[in-house]
């Protein structure tokens, strides 16, 4: 008797939400990189409400091929650490939301007065994956490191005294205000909206 393998069953679209929202990010950085439109893309103080685009461009304006491919490099990274804690569609969408409000948050900061990179993002991306595991089952011990990683990087940047520094490794001022806008809205975002999921699973 020859026993046959139960057909492969394509990939869930909700499973799909994840990793094409990270592969969209990067060829879009890369595409706001070769076309070299930063001025119009990256977000200033003064100008975004004219300019309200600039809250999800700037993300995508990086300011050395370095930059660039360091912020391609974690976003990979958290790409491939979401998909295979199954972020699905409710991440994605509190990402969504979550990125314009870590931008605007900036505003905070009257001594910012520009934006651009993609450093604000992927620390909501953190927090976004982190609310998604510490609210499904099966994944706590990930969602205790994942905290106290993205805790300790917020800790050793005190932003909230230090919103913007110059670091010579880079060779420009990093907004490091950014890192703790990005990580608040993600996490919060990043928590309604996985709570909102289940509520709405259970139901």
């Amino acid at each position: 008797m020859t026993l046959h393998q139960a057909p492969r069953l394509p990939p869930r679209p909700d499973s799909l939400a994840w990793p094409g929202l990270c592969v969209l990010l990067a060829l879009a950085s890369v595409a706001a990189w070769t076309t070299g439109d930063a001025a119009d893309m990256a977000w200033q103080a003064n100008s975004w409400p004219q300019r309200p685009w600039t809250l999800w461009s700037a993300s995508l304006v990086h300011l050395s091929g370095a930059h660039l491919l360091a912020n391609l490099i974690a976003l990979a990274v958290l790409g491939v650490l979401g998909a295979c804690l199954h972020a699905g569609r409710a991440a994605t969408l509190a990402l969504l939301v979550a990125w314009p409000l870590g931008t605007l948050a900036l505003w905070w900061w009257p001594q910012i007065a520009g934006y651009s990179g993609m450093s604000g993002l992927l620390n909501a991306m953190a927090a976004v994956v982190w609310a998604h595991t510490v609210l499904r089952g099966g994944a706590k011990p990930v969602s205790f490191v994942i905290f106290a990683a993205l805790a300790l990087k917020l800790l050793s940047e005190h932003a909230w005294s230090q919103p913007i520094a110059f670091d010579p490794n880079w060779g420009f001022n990093v907004v490091y205000a950014a890192h703790l806008t990005g990580a608040m809205a993600g996490a919060v975002c990043g928590l309604v909206f996985e709570s909102a999921s289940l509520i709405r699973a259970r139901a």
